[in-house]
């Protein structure tokens, strides 16, 4: 049986067509198809800063697989290809991959998404969720196609090499961290600073010159119609956790004699 599993994050990018996204911190299948019910055209499963890991994330993209029109993107704690092998295993097709400061490293992350000869990724999918245990008869043949790519430019070494890393095939887009890069450039807590924001609105030029799709995270309304405006293809335009945190906050307060 030769089933579809078309990536459709990666074809709309390919479109050119924005894309707007939720950041998910909250290790949760529960939360995260609440979320999925709002419609987003994606979901970012986050490793980096909470405590997701492989077990989590493979409940929560179970939980989004009855609404399709949001797309689950996982970020894992660090760019290791024995990770990488793992969510992509589980059916993950969409990485965004932190701290990627070099061609170098780019190039690597690419290898370690695609099987031989392309790459180096284990050759296990008879055995694992992605092939539904091998129902998918023709997902060898469709794998390296299926997979995207994004990985973050958030240091000034990144910056620097933007040109080399965007340059890269098999890149299909760079995410830029707003929280990091105001940090690496002085401004620690400001990422709204003018300093930082012409940092990105460059980086989002570059990126777009090299026929890569840009993204971002701001929970700014305006910035995020700015970096939209600039050619930005996936924007996340806020967190979960921190609507959670707002909202049962203020209904408090409300209540506050």
């Amino acid at each position: 049986m030769n089933l579809t599993f078309d990536n459709r994050f990666k074809k709309r990018l390919l479109r050119g067509e924005p894309q707007i996204g939720l950041w998910l911190s909250i290790p949760s299948a529960f939360t995260a198809e609440i979320c999925a019910t709002a419609g987003y055209d994606w979901l970012l499963l986050d490793g980096e800063h909470t405590p997701n890991d492989i077990q989590t994330v493979l409940s929560q993209i179970q939980a989004c697989g009855g609404y399709p029109q949001t797309h689950p993107i996982a970020r894992p704690v660090i760019g290791d290809p024995v990770l990488i092998k793992q969510l992509l295993d589980i059916g993950v097709q969409t990485l965004l991959i932190p701290m990627v400061d070099s061609a170098e490293q780019a190039r690597e992350l690419v290898r370690a998404t695609r099987y031989p000869p392309k790459g180096f990724r284990g050759v296990g999918y008879g055995t694992a969720r992605v092939s539904r245990w091998d129902l998918r008869q023709n997902y060898a043949q469709v794998a390296d196609d299926e997979v995207c790519l994004l990985v973050q430019a958030e240091t000034q070494t990144a910056i620097g090499n933007l040109d080399a890393i965007c340059a890269v095939e098999g890149v299909d887009g760079v995410f830029l961290g707003p929280s990091d890069l105001a940090a690496a450039y002085g401004h620690l807590g400001n990422p709204g600073h003018p300093d930082v924001q012409t940092v990105i609105e460059n980086a989002i030029l570059t990126i777009l010159k090299h026929g890569k799709a840009p993204g971002i995270l701001t929970p700014d309304e305006n910035l995020a119609k700015r970096y939209l405006s600039l050619g930005a293809k996936f924007v996340a335009v806020g967190l979960e956790a921190r609507v959670l945190a707002r909202g049962v906050r203020e209904l408090r307060q409300r209540f506050t004699t």
